[in-house]
């Protein structure tokens, strides 16, 4: 049977962990208790037949516990515990409910308890208290903030379902008794017929937001009916759509559609110009004159649209967080003062759970009823009235784990193995990586082999991160906004790493035997490079289709860095190809060797030779590190935080670094050794800095943990400190640049390979800690959800 404390901590909410009962401490306090009953340290029980008949019902939980467990045995509870006969102990404890800025309770141990314990008790009940008193807390400034959030998106669904209604209709008489003789607006509104494809609103050219926002301000011209009885009874399932109060303070609102993308970015400058170049005088509430129609087309409204259906996804998502927060809490409630029933003898469940019971976070129905009238509204507005396709999206199902994937895990190592065992001996019998060897082979086939072993050893690290990140409680599907139940599984990546390198080692196996006895067969390479990317960018819904195309858009936002809006998921990434420049630059020679027929005359030195391809090297070597420094200017300019350019400054020593790196690769003078010994000693410190204190949040001078943080997930302390040695002995790779190792007879590219795969080790071992600060930053913060931005606000109330 599972105890209990491990289904508590496995089903308990991430983020929010540090708000539910410390069951592990309570459970701390009893066992000192322990002794004071007991001098041998053995626990007294006092069972009794209607006890033990107790116990079986509502407390023993089964090794298959889940919440609809916990829910039905909660209904029990009062039956099961209120309705024994425990008038010999109702005076053990008392507790009292002090109502002030908050609920808070006290509990008084009575002289009834045993002289010898009564001061552990007291203890124990003070810190039962204390953990009530926050989950209360913690309970109502929760719901307090989903009951706000839900008035919000009420006044959007309100408004949007107001103009999607506008859009399909021609304007009405009164917008043409307002337009009156302007033979502007009689145009406009004798097409309006044809125009089904947008909104009319009224715009002022002073509520403009330049830098955030793609901007529109909506007037209704016609008065609009009160919205009565909203607030009082709180339903979000009316059957008529409610509007905004008629006055001026109500009347003009902002479309705002976030610059994620660079048609918006472009759609909201060409808007800018057009109100710059066309004067627009300023509305009034006492005049119709200087009222201009525009329009607005059915892509924004469609934006918003989305926005809202997000809006309302993660607020159903974070109430039902809070169900589960209710649930477990009430259920270490009852599991902890069962335990001190049987250390202490004394039945005290009966008394403090009606406490528990009544206190505020179990007895709130605001939550529930909320979460009900959530799932109505997307019900009716966002699935046409089909349920089963509304809770697709309101509670996505978990793609269950098949054994049959486990089994091709294993099949698909065991093939690469073999595969890659003859390949190595075949390669050392023939000599093809010494340095005695022709260099053909090491020119033309080998950058394909080494491009995708360290691409592939880079995945096979992200699914060892997985790994890690869900034993130690890490939400990365939540950090990287993953579409739940989409994201790929660490057994679907480590299928992936498998099958991919034993299809690449086998035919590199082929194409070796087929080279050693005398056959030309350089197109096999391009072939199973060719062979790959259509499967890349293949649209069938086939070998994990949308994970594929979701890589692609993160790739086309990396490569667009300074247009797209920067998620973290877009700069985890691009963290990641920082780590794989020789990779790229195996990648960009490949694509020259075929591209240019190269292959079909074994002439490689016009892809090394030729000065424009050379140059390109220096280009490749750049990107990643541009990419990257772009990614910190656009956050710096959504968010204004200095620190986004301080991380920018680390990009660009790197890229003085990586240039420095390839000069000397040409030049081997004194001078190309000095520049990069500097500048490649300047970069290291800045990024191990940066490392240590910013992406892993360590290196603390006041923290609690000598030179780590306050919070570690991790329980050794020894790990930390091994973690910062192993990175800061990975970041100096580059040394061997300067060094030139030489190990035997073995070629100096398979040298480099090897320093290569180090950097990616290294990046795979930076994850972990990278996203263990965010998750430690989201708990710190309590953010379980993410907060989506809403469409329409209203420009005075931002005024």
């Amino acid at each position: 049977m599972v105890k209990f404390s491990k289904q508590f901590e496995g089903q308990l909410v991430p983020e929010w962990k540090h708000a539910f009962v410390d069951y592990s401490l309570l459970k701390k306090d009893l066992k000192r208790m322990q002794h004071d009953y007991s001098p041998q340290g053995t626990i007294i029980t006092t069972s009794t037949p209607h006890d033990h008949h107790q116990q079986q019902q509502s407390v023993a939980a089964p090794s298959s516990y889940n919440l609809s467990h916990c829910r039905l045995l909660l209904h029990k509870l009062p039956a099961a515990f209120f309705g024994s006969n425990n008038a010999d102990h109702a005076g053990a404890i008392q507790v009292r409910r002090r109502v002030g800025r908050g609920e808070v309770y006290e509990t008084e141990v009575t002289p009834e308890m045993e002289t010898t314990a009564a001061t552990a008790a007291r203890e124990f009940f003070a810190r039962l208290d204390a953990q009530l008193n926050k989950v209360n807390h913690f309970y109502k400034a929760k719901e307090e903030e989903f009951l706000h959030r839900g008035h919000s998106l009420r006044k959007q669904m309100d408004i949007f379902l107001d103009l999607k209604s506008r859009s399909s209709s021609s304007l009405s008489g009164h917008h043409r008794a307002a337009a009156g003789d302007d033979p502007s607006i009689s145009s406009s509104s004798a097409t309006s017929g044809a125009e089904d494809e947008s909104t009319r609103y009224v715009t002022s050219a002073t509520d403009t937001d330049e830098s955030q926002h793609e901007t529109a301000v909506m007037r209704d011209p016609e008065e609009l009916s009160a919205e009565q009885g909203l607030e009082d009874s709180g339903s979000l399932s009316r059957q008529s759509v409610g509007r905004t109060v008629s006055s001026c303070q109500r009347k003009n609102l902002k479309i705002n559609i976030p610059l994620t993308t660079p048609c918006r970015t472009i759609s909201a400058l060409t808007d800018l110009l057009r109100d710059d170049l066309v004067s627009q005088p300023k509305n009034k509430c006492d005049s119709d004159a200087g009222i201009t129609f525009t329009t607005i087309n059915k892509t924004k409204l469609r934006h918003a649209e989305k926005m809202i259906k997000g809006a309302f996804i993660e607020l159903y998502k974070g109430l039902g967080y809070l169900t589960t927060y209710r649930n477990l809490n009430m259920m270490a409630f009852v599991k902890i003062l069962k335990k001190f029933e049987k250390v202490s003898g004394k039945q005290v469940l009966s008394v403090y759970l009606r406490a528990v019971e009544s206190s505020y976070f179990n007895s709130s129905g605001e939550a529930l009823k909320l979460m009900d009238e959530v799932e109505d509204v997307f019900v009716r507005h966002f699935a046409a009235g089909n349920r089963r396709k509304a809770m697709k999206y309101l509670k996505p199902t978990q793609r269950k784990e098949s054994h049959t994937v486990t089994f091709f895990i294993g099949l698909m190592t065991g093939c690469f193995v073999a595969l890659f065992l003859g390949y190595c001996i075949m390669a050392h019998i023939a000599g093809m990586y010494t340095q005695r060897r022709d260099s053909i082979y090491m020119e033309t086939v080998y950058p394909v082999f080494s491009m995708f072993s360290l691409m592939f050893l880079h995945l096979f690290m992200y699914g060892c991160n997985m790994v890690a990140w869900r034993k130690a409680r890490i939400n990365y599907s939540f950090i990287f906004e993953f579409a739940a139940g989409r994201e790929l599984k660490y057994r679907d990546v480590f299928l992936v790493c498998t099958a991919s390198m034993a299809v690449i080692v086998g035919v590199m196996f082929a194409h070796l035997s087929l080279a050693v006895r005398g056959f030309h067969a350089q197109a096999i390479p391009g072939f199973l490079l060719l062979g790959f990317l259509l499967l890349l960018f293949c649209p069938f819904n086939m070998v994990y289709r949308s994970t594929r195309f979701q890589f692609l858009r993160i790739l086309r936002n990396i490569v667009f860095s300074p247009l797209y809006k920067v998620v973290m998921v877009d700069f985890f990434m691009a963290d990641q190809l920082c780590s794989q420049v020789p990779m790229l630059r195996s990648l960009e020679y490949v694509a020259c060797y075929y591209i240019s027929g190269s292959y079909r005359t074994q002439e490689y030195g016009y892809c090394i030779n030729t000065k424009h391809i050379r140059d390109l090297a220096y280009a490749v070597s750049f990107l990643p590190y541009y990419w990257r420094a772009m990614q910190c200017a656009r956050r710096w300019f959504d968010e204004s935080d200095t620190g986004h350019l301080v991380n920018l400054g680390k990009y660009v020593s790197a890229m003085l670094a990586a240039g420095a790196k390839v000069a000397y690769e040409k030049d081997r003078s004194l001078g190309s050794l000095s520049l990069i010994v500097i500048v490649s000693s300047s970069a290291t410190m800045y990024q191990l800095y940066w490392d240590f204190v910013k992406d892993w949040g360590l290196l603390q001078p006041n923290s609690k943990n000598p030179w780590l943080r306050n919070d570690l997930i991790l329980k050794s302390k020894s790990i930390y400190y091994l973690s910062m040695g192993l990175n800061l002995v990975l970041r100096l790779a580059w040394l061997q640049t300067v060094i030139h190792p030489n190990f035997g007879s073995l070629d100096s590219r398979v040298t480099s390979f090897f320093l290569a795969a180090l950097e990616v080790i290294r990046r795979g071992h930076w994850n972990f800690y990278r996203l263990e600060n965010e998750h430690l930053n989201n708990a710190g913060k309590f953010r379980a959800v993410k907060t989506v931005p809403l469409p329409f606000h209203e420009a005075d109330e931002e005024d």
